[in-house]
This record gives structure tokens, C-alpha cells and sequence, in this order.
């Protein structure tokens, strides 16, 4: 018996080894699978229903539902990726050769507040320094930007490489999803209710967070954008992009573009333009945010606010990009595994059921647990 103990132990141990070896191996295929499996739990039901149409053959259901996600979701990103890397590189070129004056709004301070600027340059504010700040962070900001959207663009290479892995990897996940889940249900010792309320879980937060975070932040991008197109504000689509990447950030949203941009028409003397936009900003996109994020996030992934923003922030700074999605689905297992503990090891509620007890014996036993005694439990022989 202890050398068969040993064997199980050294096996066990070599089945960790393997497994840590093998995702060590995968490296930077890690996240391409990640987004596979994002991506397979998102089209599942268009698999399914592609399936039902064609008659459960899975092969051509699993290809139609790849070429919908080229179309609706690869497609539209890179021409939105080109689109934004034009217009940042523009913006950058106007700023660098002084078509684009920032220093603007601080010399419509000055004129139209002199009183405001007389009392600061006494306290020793110097407005001179500032413009000259204010220059040089905007160049140093959007040369930034656009030296990192050019690198993406030259690095198209490995953007299609991993495009391409991900594309591959996700017809298998869509095509065999069902019998690749139920192979680790199988596998895993960890119990099958529970392996199963994990990946449900799993799926539920995964749904829940790219509905209520990105496609919010679709939306509110695209409002921002037509906003500062119809405000004749250069570049729309660039800062509709940056509101929809800053509203995916729970807590901070896209105002930290249009507000800005609201107070630099106000000083500028376009006050029509600047109230137009902060309606928009803090009626419009505010409730798209405020309405949806609480109902499709928090309802379908049943975790309260806090924990939804604390863990896109703490996904965000760990994973990058893919921690926006990351972060939530950790939360969501978490929550789960503890209430599986509490649920299985955790002390009894009050008003529970004691096992193996009738209820009007529970009742009895709750009024003077001292009757909780072998003779008082059917089925149960007094120990010697």
C-alpha cells in the first residue's frame, strides 16, 4: 500500500510537471488560445443553430459560424485599426508642425479672465511655463501614440501569425466544444457537479463581460465619434476609439476625452458646441453606461459592482488588454469556489435541514440540540 501511495504521489507530480512543460511550451500562443475559447463560448448558440439547420453536420456548421466571425468581428477591427492608425498619425503631424495649437485654451484663459490671471500670477503661477508644458506633453502624447500604432502596423507579421492560430484553434473549440468539455469534466478530479458549475460559470461571466463591456463600449464610442464628427472635431474616429477604450474602464469612462475636448470649445468661445457635447457625454453615453453595465455585466454574471470593477482594473494591470476579460472570469471563479466550499464546508445555516433528520425531528432537534442523540437519528446504531 505505501509504494502504491508512492506511485500515485509520483505520478501525480509528473502529470503537473507535463502540464506546467506544455504551457510553457505554448508561450505566446497562451492568449490566442485564451481569445479561441472566448470567442467558441460566445458563437456557441450560432453553432448550434447552424448545426440544427444543416442537419447536426458539425464540420460545416463550425466553418459558417468562423466565417461570420471573420466577417462581423476581424473584418470591421482591422479597418477600424487602419482607420485609427491614419487619422493618430495625422494628428501627430498637424501638432508637430503647429497646425494644431494646444496652448490655445490657456491664451483664451488669459483673455477672457485677466482678473482670474492677474490673481494666479501673483501667487506665482507662470503661464508662460505652462503653454510651454502643455506643448511639449501633447507633442510627447501623440508622438507616443503614433510611434505605438505604427509599431502594431509593422509588426503585421505576427499580428496575422497569431491571427491566424486563433482562427484555427477556434474552429476546433466550436466544432469539438462539447466533447473537449466533457473529456475534462471526465478528466479532472475535482468532482463533476463541480466541474461543471465551474465551466457554467465560466461561460456565464464570459458572456457577461464581453456584453456589458465591450459591446457598452462599442456603443458609447460610436456616439462619442458621431458626436465630434457632426461637432466638425478633427480625427472622430480616433477619440471615439479612445472613448470606447477608456469606458472600458469602470469608474473612469469616456469622459476623460469629451470633457476635455467640451472645455477646450468652451474657452475657444464655441460655449453652443461645448454644451452640445457635455449633453451628449453626461446624458447620452452616462446612461448607456449607467442603465446597461449594472444589468448585462453584473445580472448575468452575478457578481456585485465593486467586484466587477476591482477585477477589470486588477486584470487590466496584470494581463493588458486581455485582462479586461481575464479579470472578471477569475472573480467569477473565485466567488464560485468559495461558495462551494462554504456550501460543502462551511458551518450549517439556522434554518437548515439537519441530514437524515424528518422535519418535524429538525424542528425538535433545533428547539434542545442536546436531543440530537444516536437513539434520536433513524438508522442510526449507538456506539459501543
Amino acid at each position: 500500500m505505501h509504494f502504491r501511495s508512492l506511485e500515485n504521489r509520483a505520478f501525480l507530480a509528473l502529470v503537473v510537471l507535463v502540464t506546467l512543460a506544455f504551457a510553457w511550451t505554448l508561450g505566446g500562443f497562451l492568449l490566442p488560445v485564451f481569445w479561441a475559447v472566448v470567442l467558441a463560448v460566445l458563437f456557441a448558440p450560432l453553432f448550434q443553430w447552424f448545426a440544427r439547420r444543416l442537419g447536426g453536420r458539425a464540420t460545416p456548421a463550425a466553418l459558417l459560424t468562423l466565417l461570420t466571425v471573420l466577417i462581423a468581428v476581424v473584418a470591421p477591427l482591422v479597418l477600424l485599426g487602419v482607420l485609427v492608425t491614419q487619422e493618430a498619425v495625422g494628428v501627430y503631424q498637424r501638432v508637430a508642425s503647429g497646425a494644431i495649437d494646444l496652448t490655445e485654451p490657456v491664451a483664451a484663459v488669459e483673455r477672457l479672465l485677466p482678473q482670474l490671471v492677474q490673481r494666479a500670477q501673483e501667487l506665482g503661477v507662470d503661464f508662460d511655463q505652462i503653454r510651454e508644458n502643455v506643448a511639449s506633453s501633447a507633442l510627447a502624447v501623440s508622438q507616443e501614440v503614433a510611434s505605438r500604432l505604427l509599431g502594431f502596423g509593422q509588426q503585421a507579421v505576427t499580428f496575422t501569425l497569431l491571427l491566424a492560430v486563433t482562427l484555427y484553434v477556434l474552429f476546433f473549440f466550436v466544432r469539438d466544444g462539447e466533447a473537449l468539455r466533457a473529456t475534462m469534466i471526465r478528466a479532472l478530479p475535482l468532482g463533476d457537479p463541480r466541474e461543471k458549475r465551474l465551466f457554467t460559470k465560466f461561460a456565464a461571466v464570459t458572456r457577461a463581460t464581453v456584453k456589458g463591456t465591450f459591446v457598452i463600449s462599442a456603443i458609447q464610442g460610436t456616439i462619442g465619434g458621431v458626436a465630434f464628427w457632426l461637432l466638425g472635431i478633427e480625427s472622430p474616429v480616433l477619440w471615439g476609439v479612445l472613448m470606447a477604450i477608456f469606458s472600458l474602464i469602470p469608474a473612469v469612462g469616456g469622459a476623460i476625452v469629451w470633457v476635455p475636448a467640451a472645455v477646450i470649445l468652451l474657452v475657444s468661445g464655441a460655449w453652443v458646441e461645448a454644451l452640445i457635447l457635455t449633453g451628449v457625454g453626461a446624458g447620452v453615453m452616462g446612461t448607456v453606461d449607467n442603465a446597461l453595465r449594472p444589468v448585462l455585466v453584473g445580472r448575468d454574471a452575478g457578481m456585485p459592482d465593486y467586484m466587477i470593477l476591482l477585477s477589470t482594473l486588477g486584470g487590466l494591470a496584470t494581463f493588458g488588454f486581455s485582462g479586461l476579460v481575464m479579470g472578471p472570469i477569475v472573480a467569477g471563479l473565485f466567488l464560485t469556489v468559495w461558495e462551494m466550499f462554504t456550501e460543502e464546508f462551511g458551518p450549517a445555516d439556522d434554518g437548515a435541514e439537519v441530514p437524515g433528520l424528518d422535519p418535524p425531528q429538525a424542528a425538535a432537534v433545533e428547539d434542545n440540540p442536546a436531543d440530537l442523540s444516536p437513539e434520536a437519528v433513524p438508522g442510526e446504531a449507538t456506539p459501543v
